[in-house]
């Protein structure tokens, strides 16, 4: 079977022929992808190489007839969180130049070692998540290179900006979003505007967040940072793509690109979503074997038993329970649990909605 890697390069080569340029003046370009008013166009932003190799990152860019704001839309940092990466591919097929106001930067794969190895979380040519180390580092390792151009090639240059995860191979993760505020009236009246247009019915309110320019960590973080209504969308678990978690990330983004009226037609806005307030983790003490007792999307309530950790010859060796009454937002979806690994994460609905 073909990798969906050569799959993923092969749609780009043909997507950056499907239209002829309008007016060299008027291109839009992000590394080696460049379109005219009305073109589709793919090509890669490269990472040179430094302390470690050089990687290159899928890019196209959707330059619309109508001139316009600029959305990033961008997914792959984790590589074997898969719907959110198919999802990413089913809108570059999906968005038609003639339609679009304005202009929309799509990076389906950032990750491209975690995705071909099939490593959960980090990039493992140095170890590093690539949703961590924004804005990044011109000389630093390779996920530093890569957050370094994205940031300065993608976030400087865009108005908007989408980032796309979901449940990764260990994770069995209900759909949900991140709204972060900043205090900024405008931005955060779009960026609401942007996460209910989007229509997960489940909201994490995420307040706190670095605010050092230089330490952004998060990729949404960086942009929001910068002055860009950014939101997050997770959607899909434990390595699966099924239909319906793909179809939540694409119809979302076209409901949200209608809220900003870069497409035409009026957004599905979610009215009463349930907010999230508070974020707890609970993890796991010591290495051992997981046998859970909740699913996602589970109400549990404080003190609730979780699951039980056994030995490797099936001693109980731990009960974890919830320490909060929530939301099971994902739990760990395999048997192999190792110390500090994230057994279950709880969301503690707001009291009223912000």
């Amino acid at each position: 079977m073909m990798r969906l890697r050569d799959s993923i390069f092969g749609a780009l080569f043909l997507v950056s022929f499907c239209c002829m340029p309008v007016s060299a003046q008027s291109k839009f370009t992000v590394g080696t992808a460049s379109a005219a008013p009305g073109e589709k166009s793919a090509g890669a932003l490269e990472v040179p190489a430094g302390v470690d190799a050089s990687t290159s990152i899928p890019i196209v860019v959707v330059n619309g007839a109508k001139p316009g704001k600029v959305l990033a839309l961008v997914s792959g940092a984790h590589g074997t969180e898969y719907v959110s990466i198919i999802a990413i591919e089913k809108l570059i097929a999906a968005l038609d130049p003639a339609q679009v106001t304005g202009t929309v930067i799509l990076v389906p794969l950032i990750n491209i070692q975690s995705f071909e190895q099939k490593v959960p979380h980090v990039n493992p040519v140095d170890n590093k998540s690539m949703n961590r180390f924004y804005p990044g580092k011109a000389d630093g390792t390779q996920t530093e290179r890569a957050s370094y151009l994205i940031t300065k090639e993608i976030v400087d240059r865009c108005d908007y900006l989408i980032d796309y995860h979901g449940g990764d191979l260990d994770e069995s993760l209900r759909p949900y979003a991140y709204w972060g505020p900043t205090g900024r009236e405008a931005q955060d009246r779009t960026s609401k505007e942007m996460v209910l247009a989007f229509g997960l019915d489940h909201i994490i309110i995420w307040r706190e967040r670095p605010t050092d320019p230089a330490a952004t960590r998060y990729l949404d973080n960086t942009a929001s940072i910068r002055g860009k209504p950014s939101i997050v969308v997770e959607a899909g678990h434990a390595g699966t793509v099924e239909s319906d978690d793909v179809a939540l990330l694409v119809n979302g983004t076209l409901s949200t690109m209608r809220a900003l009226r870069m497409l035409p037609g009026e957004p599905h806005t979610i009215e009463n979503p349930v907010w999230i307030e508070k974020l707890v983790d609970v993890l796991a003490e010591g290495p051992g074997i997981w046998y859970p007792l909740v699913k996602r999307g589970a109400y549990v309530s404080a003190g609730m038993k979780l699951g039980t950790i056994t030995d490797y010859v099936g001693k109980v060796i731990a009960e974890p329970r919830a320490p909060v009454s929530g939301i099971v937002l994902h739990v760990n979806a395999v048997p192999s649990l190792k110390k500090g690994d994230n057994i279950a994460d709880l969301g503690v609905p707001a009291a009223h909605a912000p």
